[in-house]
């Protein structure tokens, strides 16, 4: 695991890791000096040499552990965790973890673990990481990216910088209509949210009324825009027709003067306990997130550029019908299985011995 030669920029780290074993390599308290690196980060040292890279820090069994080896461990932490490590007693740890390591990777593969279908797929992550890794290299940083390349982005897309209205809902469940209606009466003569809250915990069937929050955002839902609003991301805590009531209040801290019975077959009070009004960004507000989206789109390009030119080199093959043959069973006590992709197939019986994914 950690044998082999390690890149030519993972030696770069000074007394760090010529400490580690300080006789190992020969050192002295000079190499400790702080030296800036070209990414404006710090480093604690100067360079490893490849020839003090190579040197042995440690055995385990046949496998070796060599300086190279401890100087990439440290050089892929960031910069607060390698802080960490300055002092030889802490560098020594590291070193200890890294045997333990080595020790309980050499007999999990001893007894076959690395060719569970889980462990393999999970190396296939880290694998695939470190290609996206190799991938995303000379992709652009935030501040790469010109003004003017950020300012034709928003010239092209001023309509997702129009933040609509958007409004906090506070919620009274019942599942009765005669118990809401009473209740209704209740919340409307509520004085303040303190009072509201009260009735929220006392009536409401709701789970998350009874969370342990302050009295006043009892029965709180989260926020909402206005139902024709179709670019925001839906409150899945907030039936539609509890969304639209609320649009039709007056005022913070009013309570809509009707039951709201929803599609869920809940009646629903509600409360509106805070208002956002619309704003549209100006560029300067909206350049930094601009900015940052673009860097991502690059990085996609990146990534699909790669992963396009793999599937030409090896061409992919789906069997749609397998594939239709695929059942999934939820976990929770009761649930019924999920219908075959194919929504055509025939569903499949539960079975016991099925595998879960």
């Amino acid at each position: 695991m950690f044998e082999g030669a390690c890149p030519a920029r993972a030696f770069a780290t000074a007394a760090l890791l010529c400490c580690a074993l300080g006789a190992a390599v020969g050192c002295n308290d000079k190499a400790l000096e702080a030296s800036a690196s070209p990414d404006g980060g710090r480093r604690l040292g100067a360079a490893v040499t490849p020839e003090q890279a190579a040197k042995v820090l440690a055995k385990v069994g046949e496998r070796t552990i060599t300086l190279g080896d401890f100087v990439a461990a440290i050089e892929h932490m960031d910069q607060f965790d390698r802080l960490r490590y300055q002092s030889p007693e802490r560098r020594r740890e590291l070193l200890a973890e890294m045997i333990n390591l080595q020790l309980l990777a050499d007999e999990a593969e001893a007894k076959g673990y690395d060719k569970d279908p889980q462990t393999q797929q999970e190396i296939r992550g880290i694998l695939r990481d470190a290609m996206l890794a190799e991938a995303h290299k000379g992709a652009p940083t935030p501040n790469e990216i010109s003004e003017a390349d950020a300012r034709a982005y928003y010239d092209q897309n001023r309509s997702i910088f129009r933040d609509p209205e958007r409004r906090r809902i506070s919620v009274i469940v019942l599942l009765d209509e005669a118990a809401a209606t009473a209740a209704l009466d209740a919340a409307r003569h509520a004085a303040g949210a303190a009072q509201w809250g009260e009735i929220v915990r006392a009536k409401s069937v709701d789970p998350a009324a009874k969370a342990n929050v302050p009295v006043d955002l009892a029965g709180d839902v989260g926020l909402v825009s206005p139902p024709e609003d179709t670019q925001a991301e839906p409150n899945a805590k907030v039936p539609p027709e509890v969304r639209a009531a609320v649009f039709q209040i007056a005022k913070i801290g009013d309570v809509y003067d009707k039951l709201v019975k929803a599609s869920d077959h809940k009646f629903y009070i509600v409360r509106m306990t805070q208002k956002t009004e619309a704003h549209e960004r100006t560029f300067a507000e909206a350049e930094r997130s601009i900015r940052v989206k673009l860097v991502q789109a690059k990085t996609r390009e990146k990534e699909e550029a790669l992963l396009a030119q793999l599937k030409s080199d090896f061409p992919v093959q789906i069997d749609d019908a397998v594939m239709s043959t695929v059942r999934l069973e939820l976990v929770e006590a009761g649930a019924l299985p999920l219908g075959p992709v194919d929504a055509g197939a025939p569903p499949a019986p539960p079975s016991p011995t099925q595998p879960h994914p």
